[in-house]
């Protein structure tokens, strides 16, 4: 087994830490930025960091994936780029990530809040469980939630459902036509198809890793459970 040191690897912006220990190295991954971003400091760190370590004998890599939920995708796409450096060995990749039922099981024990509020530009609302927000969410103002977000209003705003890692949430508003979206780590950053909007409520939710937006009435296809809860 090959003892490697190596010393933090982190920046402002960084988005991967790398550290030694006697086993090989352990890749920290940021757990609340967007997958693309994740990528690209990773493709950074593995092309111009460490070369005296990233060119030597063969070392055992670690990956930790914090509370983010990566698809058996999207963990072939982190492994090639490490494999890139042909000593880089994965050994294992651990992730503090729960299964979709286990998730629901959470959200049947989490909190609901009813808000009659008008969010404005520059305000943040952030609650943990599902939030019912009686108003409009305006462009500047930002919506965050650890489960389901329900808006009776104009959602023109910046909401983020979902925000501890859980897929299964969805985002719901009366009026979409947000300047963001995001749900877990997933984001969707609408454009003209907003524009052609015809109206009525519709929700935003995931499958397979993207982000999808469905009228109302398809709410109980899709996501069957959220019947199910009790208050």
């Amino acid at each position: 087994m090959v003892s490697v040191e190596v010393k933090q690897v982190t920046t402002a912006k960084s988005k991967v830490t790398i550290k030694g220990t006697k086993e090989g190295l352990v890749f920290f991954m940021d757990d609340t930025c967007s997958f693309e971003e994740l990528l690209t400091d990773l493709r950074e760190k593995i092309e111009h960091s460490h070369q005296q370590i990233l060119s030597g004998p063969l070392i055992r890599v670690s990956l930790k994936l914090g509370k983010r939920y990566c698809s058996p995708e999207q963990q072939e796409q982190l492994t090639d780029i490490i494999r890139q450096k042909g000593n880089l060995v994965i050994h294992t990749i651990d992730a503090d990530v729960i299964s979709k039922e286990e998730a629901f099981a959470e959200r049947l024990k989490s909190t609901f809040s009813i808000q009659v509020h008008t969010v404005r530009s520059g305000q943040v609302l952030e609650f943990e469980g599902d939030l019912l927000l009686l108003g409009d969410v305006n462009p500047g103002g930002t919506v965050r939630a650890t489960g389901n977000i329900y808006i009776l209003g104009n959602l023109r705003g910046y909401v983020h459902a979902g925000f501890k890692g859980d897929t299964q949430a969805i985002i719901a508003a009366a009026v979409m036509a947000p300047t963001q979206l995001r749900i877990a780590d997933v984001i969707s950053k609408p454009g003209e198809e907003w524009a052609s909007s015809s109206g009525g409520t519709e929700f935003a939710y995931l499958e397979d890793g993207t982000m999808l937006v469905a009228k109302m009435n398809y709410l109980p296809r899709i996501r069957p459970e959220l019947g199910e809860r009790k208050h």
